[in-house]
């Protein structure tokens, strides 16, 4: 029976923190976007990912370093289809917020459409569509597969394997190194 794991990456080396202006945001996007991870997973976690026939990760360090963390020692397939959501902001502005303000404030722009830079809910849930179209034809392939992923983008996922009748859980969870199983329902 055909099976997908989405799990979220360790915890990220760089740290969201301070108060930036708007301009200087995207600084912050992208250091954050190139970053690793600072922590191992738990030990059980390790055993349930060896048990997959077939990784994807996405093509950010984060990613890439948790499945490595994991001791996985061969990643199939990188690809950037697999991002994290792409934060929208703007590239100038003096006005200072903390980061999870701007990160909120930019989050709700992206529902109504607000992609500069990035990307607007609506793309991010059509890329997700694609990728949930690839880890499906894996899965029909290799049988067990795991994406080490990102938070909203496994997120979105999970809401559209749902749809083409997987079972498994409505959330993927928030914290890092969560982990969601969806099997096909046949």
């Amino acid at each position: 029976m055909p099976e997908i794991t989405l799990l979220r990456h360790g915890r990220p080396s760089y740290e969201l923190k301070g108060a930036p202006s708007a301009g200087e945001f995207g600084d912050i996007v992208e250091k954050y976007n190139q970053s690793g991870i600072q922590e191992t997973p738990p030990s059980q976690l390790k055993q349930f990912a060896l048990q997959h026939h077939y990784i994807v990760c996405s093509d950010l360090l984060r990613s890439i370093e948790s499945a490595h963390a994991l001791g996985i020692n061969k990643i199939h397939i990188t690809d950037p289809i697999f991002r994290e959501v792409a934060m929208p902001y703007y590239d100038k502005g003096a006005l200072r917020m903390s980061i999870s303000k701007w990160s909120v404030l930019f989050r709700v722009m992206s529902i109504f459409g607000f992609a500069k830079n990035g990307e607007s809910l609506a793309m991010a849930k059509q890329r997700a569509k694609t990728a949930t179209s690839k880890l499906v034809s894996l899965a029909e392939e290799h049988s067990r597969v795991l994406l080490v992923g990102h938070g909203f983008m496994n997120y979105f996922i999970a809401k559209e394997l749902l749809v083409q009748n997987w079972s498994g859980p409505a959330k993927t969870g928030k914290d890092f190194w969560t982990l969601a199983t969806y099997q096909l329902d046949k």
